[in-house]
């Protein structure tokens, strides 16, 4: 059963969604035992290199100035300080160590400083990932010949609900900024956020555009919203776990070969809910105690937790 083509259209995608829980699940473990070793998760860890103080007005972001919430503005990390949160990532089982900078885009400087951190880390056999906003024309290549292996954009959600989420930028600047770094030659990581009182026709939408862009990207993370009070979305209805297990495998079955990330929200579902996203074709966690401001599972728990699915690292 293969599922690769060259466009989804939303209906086919919410389809997807509506097909019977077995049945979307059934379909899911095909196409992913197609692709991949069932039983093999990729650990990345994520860190802060840059924190709060962001001019955007991302509604579910804690880091945005506009927002008044508990996280404070805190300068760039060195690159020691980088090297030695890398080094335990290494330590602990992960295999790509992803850093994260709240800007709305690098300047030089920044720009500069992230390099040298991507070398130092790419020294140690990690795979490197950045997540710094928008890029400017040249300066993917910047990255690109420092040794980054993947660049995060996500798109968040879909075109039309894009404006409720987001007005400091629009949905093209975030496409444009992805042509930039698949130009580079740079892997694309590039996923969604639910739970942000989004339809499930958003659902299906921001799915079929993540699985119509030219290559697929090679990371998709689904992040389940984690709440901040301060932020905007605080107090929004929660998604239901079901729902959200549905868009995993909506996103196994239209980029078969993309490593599916379960993503932000994860420290607060059950075991059983996690069980069922890596059922649905979820081959890839963030590993460690924290995702940029927000808690994740510790390293031990989710050993604990692998091995009691007979689930090994990649």
């Amino acid at each position: 059963m293969t599922d690769l083509k060259d466009m989804w259209t939303v209906e086919e995608v919410k389809a997807l969604f509506e097909l019977p829980f077995s049945d979307l699940l059934y379909r899911a473990q095909c196409v992913h035992r197609e692709n991949f070793d069932p039983n093999a998760v990729q650990l990345s860890t994520l860190i802060s290199i840059k924190t709060g103080g962001c001019s955007e007005d991302c509604g579910y972001c804690s880091q945005s100035a506009r927002h008044d919430t508990a996280v404070q503005s805190q300068p760039i990390l060195s690159v020691d300080e980088v090297l030695a949160a890398a080094k335990v990532a290494k330590e602990n089982g992960a295999s790509r160590f992803c850093m994260g900078a709240a800007w709305r885009g690098p300047k030089q400087r920044d720009l500069d400083a992230v390099k040298e951190m991507v070398k130092a880390v790419r020294a140690l056999g990690l795979e490197t990932c950045a997540t710094l906003g928008m890029l400017k024309d040249g300066q993917a290549e910047q990255l690109k010949e420092a040794g980054l292996d993947y660049y995060n954009h996500n798109l968040d959600t879909s075109p039309d609900y894009y404006a409720e989420i987001v007005t400091t930028r629009d949905y093209e600047d975030r496409l444009d900024t992805l042509s930039r770094v698949r130009n580079a030659g740079i892997n694309v990581c590039c996923g969604a956020i639910v739970g942000m009182g989004e339809s499930r026709q958003d659902r299906a939408a921001v799915i079929a555009t993540l699985a119509s862009q030219d290559p697929q990207p090679q990371s998709v993370p689904i992040n389940n919203l984690v709440q901040v009070e301060g932020a905007p979305l605080h107090g929004i209805d929660p998604l239901d776990p079901l729902e959200f297990v549905r868009t995993i495998a909506a996103a196994r079955i239209t980029m078969p070969k993309s490593h599916v990330r379960l993503s932000a929200g994860r420290a607060e579902m059950s075991e059983s809910t996690q069980a069922l996203c890596f059922l649905a074709g979820a081959n890839s966690i963030f590993y460690g105690e924290k995702l940029l401001t927000t808690g994740n599972p510790d390293a031990a728990k989710d050993r604990d937790f692998l091995e009691k699915l007979g689930m090994h690292p990649m």
